[in-house]
């Protein structure tokens, strides 16, 4: 199948510090990355195993991490549950799993799910209204939403499932933030029902992005079509040994999400306090929509602050939270110096 060559091209996204030494050479380092929504404090690191490293991975450690995977997210068993090296792997192969067609995003959000759809081949179109995923062959919904934190109900996704389903169609749910969104509105539980498969990343709540570690939930049938399309040893050793020690570790997760939440309170007034209103998000980033966006990405970049600026969408930013007193201070300081100046 011939790709289009704009189907292929990289997507910007944050977290380049190559990047931003492009974009500002002369601000000061280290720089505080506030572009991604990634974790900043990520799950206790620990020394692995020897086996993790000098051995192949064993099936009963996947079987073992699936199993976790299906407790942590929800899901009904863990033969709904398929482990690969991240959900940017997933994301073509799940988009394959029906006929190329129309493919519809609810939109604006996070770009490499309409490039993975056009990989498998569909037409692809964003669209800001949900009644219209029902008229697609692939309907995408990132949920909560990257960037600005929307949310759609549970019973409105299992009935678009539904109806997916009905005509041969699929619904994908990148529930990515879920793990500090709604988990009323997860719809992980529902996906036996078929029509429907959910993506879950475990990098950007634990905090360990590189570790690079992510599960598809789907019916039995659909996660036996997907695990077979890895083979064996898709996920690492070490990848194992920290899904199944952080997925299990449900104090941590409680504290963790208590914390993030109460950051993102406080990031919300330190914005405010510098005249800039926070309009949606997650407790793992915030998000701005203003008409001087752009002179405030500038000014923090200048500083070594590094925000999430979208070219599409010049008007917006993205912050994800600081990662100790030192960086909100620096970020304190910044705010400060650009209001004072405009």
């Amino acid at each position: 199948m011939d790709i289009p060559g704009e189907a292929l091209a990289a997507v910007d996204h944050g977290g380049s510090l190559g990047r931003a030494r492009a974009l500002f050479p002369q601000a000061p380092e280290p720089f505080v990355d506030l572009s991604t929504g990634i974790n900043p404090h990520s799950y206790p690191l620990f020394d692995l195993p020897a086996t993790a490293l000098t051995r192949l991975p064993e099936q009963a450690r996947a079987d073992e991490l699936a199993a976790v995977a299906a407790a942590a997210y929800g899901a009904p068993s863990p033969a709904n549950v398929a482990s690969a090296p991240g959900t940017q792997i997933l994301l073509p192969r799940v988009c394959s799993l029906v006929r190329p067609g129309r493919a519809l995003v609810l939109g604006p959000t996070y770009a490499e799910h309409a490039r993975a759809a056009r990989i498998a081949g569909h037409e692809v179109e964003e669209t800001p209204d949900f009644d219209a995923l029902s008229a697609a062959d692939l309907a995408i919904v990132v949920n909560p939403n990257n960037p600005d934190g929307r949310v759609i109900a549970r019973r409105d996704l299992t009935e678009l499932a539904s109806r997916m389903k009905a005509k041969g169609g699929l619904l994908v749910v990148d529930e990515a933030f879920m793990d500090v969104g709604p988990h009323r509105e997860s719809v992980a539980g529902d996906v036996e029902q078929g029509g429907l498969v959910v993506l879950r990343s475990f990098g950007k709540f634990f905090g360990l992005a590189g570790v690079r570690l992510g599960f598809a939930l789907a019916d039995k049938e659909t996660v036996a079509r997907l695990a077979g399309g890895f083979g064996p040893w898709a996920v690492s050793g070490p990848a194992l040994e920290y899904g199944i020690r952080a997925l299990s570790d449900a104090n941590w997760q409680r504290q963790m999400r208590a914390r993030l939440e109460g950051e993102a309170e406080r990031l919300d007034r330190l914005f405010a306090g510098h005249s800039v209103e926070v309009r949606g998000g997650t407790p793992l980033y915030r998000y701005m929509e203003f008409a001087e966006a752009g002179s405030l990405f500038r000014a923090l970049g200048e500083r070594g602050i590094v925000l999430r600026h979208f070219s599409d969408r010049p008007h917006a930013l993205r912050a994800g939270l600081p990662g100790n007193d030192e960086e909100w201070l620096r970020l304190e300081a910044a705010l400060a110096g650009w209001k004072g100046a405009r």
